[in-house]
């Protein structure tokens, strides 16, 4: 099992000093879904939602939680994203709505939280733009899919 770096010899958290790491370009990808009732998903996918355009709310939610991870994960790093993208598709066979983000920055630490931030947010707000026609929706499967570059390399998720 690797060594937890966000911890000290002593047991205590900490950040994890990145000054003397060189930059390069890192890329991660995260996706999760909103499994959600039949009518629910026609009135999404059908743009019925009363709240409004609940793929655009949720993409741009996710947009800004990226932005925003190292204000609500403690010990995150800020970091100067170059690209959050936030993709949501129907899936008829959940019934519900797919999402994926993906961030990138040219940095000295990865974009893992970021991407799952975005995701988790944008589910989120895919909950609560369409909670009034069905409080029995699930967020589920919020996982890493991809991450490229930094010195622990490239890791994909094997589905």
């Amino acid at each position: 099992m690797a060594k937890l770096t966000h911890l000290s010899p002593a047991g205590e958290a900490h950040m994890v000093d990145v000054s003397a790491k060189a930059a390069t370009m890192r890329v991660a990808r995260a996706r999760g879904r909103v499994v959600m009732a039949q009518e629910t998903f026609r009135l999404a996918v059908e743009g019925q939602a009363k709240k409004g355009d609940v793929f655009g709310a949720a993409r741009i939610a996710g947009i800004m939680a990226a932005k925003k991870t190292s204000d609500l994960i403690p010990l995150c790093h800020p970091l100067p994203l170059s690209s959050v993208t936030v993709d949501i598709a129907p899936d008829a066979a959940l019934p519900g709505l797919v999402v994926v983000a993906e961030a990138s920055v040219s940095g000295k630490t990865g974009v893992e939280m970021e991407a799952l931030t975005a995701v988790s947010v944008a589910c989120l707000t895919i909950y609560d733009m369409l909670k009034a026609a069905d409080r029995g929706m699930r967020i589920e499967g919020i996982e890493l899919v991809e991450k490229r570059g930094g010195k622990s390399g490239d890791w994909r998720r094997d589905d």
